[in-house]
Formats: C-alpha cells, structure tokens, sequence
C-alpha cells in the first residue's frame, strides 16, 4: 500500500475515489493471495511432517492430536498470513475514506496515508525488536527506513509526472 500511495502521491492528476478503488482491489488480492498460497503451503508442510512422524513411529496418526493441527494450524496461519496485511491495508486507506466522506484533513489524504503506512512500519520494527533483542527504537527505524528506500526507488523509477 506504502507503493501505491506513493505513486498515486507522484502523479500529476489524482482522483480520490480512483486511488481508493486500486488500493482496496490490491488490498483483497493480496488478502486472497496470502490467505491461498499460506494454506496451500503450510498444509503441505504439516502433512509431510505427520507423514514422517508416522513413519517414525510405525503407526497410523490419523486420529490423534497431531492429525488435528495438521488440519487445524494451515487455516489459521493462512488467515493470519491473508488478513494481516487486508487489515493494515484499510487503516492506511482511512484518511481517503474520510476525505471522501467530506472530512477536512490538515494535510491532503495521500500525505495522511503514507504518514499512517510509516507509524505502522515503525511499529512493526518495534514488535520485531522483541524477537531480535534489539532495542526497539533502532528495530523502529530500520523498518521506516526500508519504507524509505522503497519509496527513493519508486521515486527514482516512476518520477514525478
């Protein structure tokens, strides 16, 4: 979403309603894609795994804990993997909804947007610090800064029209 702002943000002419329909179409096709092809995946994996275990213990599994989360983990791991992003997606998009709503914004929507995209990157560099036993700031800033040079490279590649 951070990319299509930030190109929207760099074209000449920008109609709203058109930048809300091409986030929200991305927003549900990277929700599908993630949900998919994390099922697909994970189920795969998971079925392997019960399939060694039971060849490791020479006995049919079928009925036990273990053939449950085989079934069970894929749906949740591909929710989780498709709606995360569908979710921050739409929190990114809340300025242009307001805006068409007829809310008045201190700044124009796109520049609201892109500045919710980077508090989020930010704080997903933060939650990360927790699993990298860095300190949270230098995590925080490390993420924003790969927003930061996403956005150099659109800027370099797409230019302002």
């Amino acid at each position: 979403m951070f990319g299509l702002i930030l190109g929207f943000m760099l074209s000449a002419d920008v109609h709203v309603p058109s930048v809300i329909n091409v986030c929200l179409g991305a927003a549900i096709a990277l929700a599908v894609s993630g949900v998919s092809s994390a099922y697909v995946s994970e189920r795969a994996e998971r079925k392997l795994i019960l399939r060694q275990l039971e060849d490791a213990m020479l006995s049919d599994l079928s009925d036990s804990s273990h053939a449950h989360a085989a079934t069970f983990v894929p749906v949740v791991v591909a929710l989780v993997n498709g709606l995360a992003p569908l979710v921050i997606s739409v929190l990114i998009m809340i300025p242009l909804w307001l805006n068409e709503a007829g809310f008045l914004w201190v700044t124009a929507p796109l520049w609201s947007s892109l500045c919710i995209a980077g508090l989020l990157l930010f704080t997903l560099g933060v939650l990360l610090s927790g699993i990298s036993g860095i300190p949270w700031y230098f995590s925080g800033l490390k993420t924003l800064a790969i927003g930061f040079s996403t956005a150099l490279l659109i800027y370099l590649f797409v230019g302002p029209s």
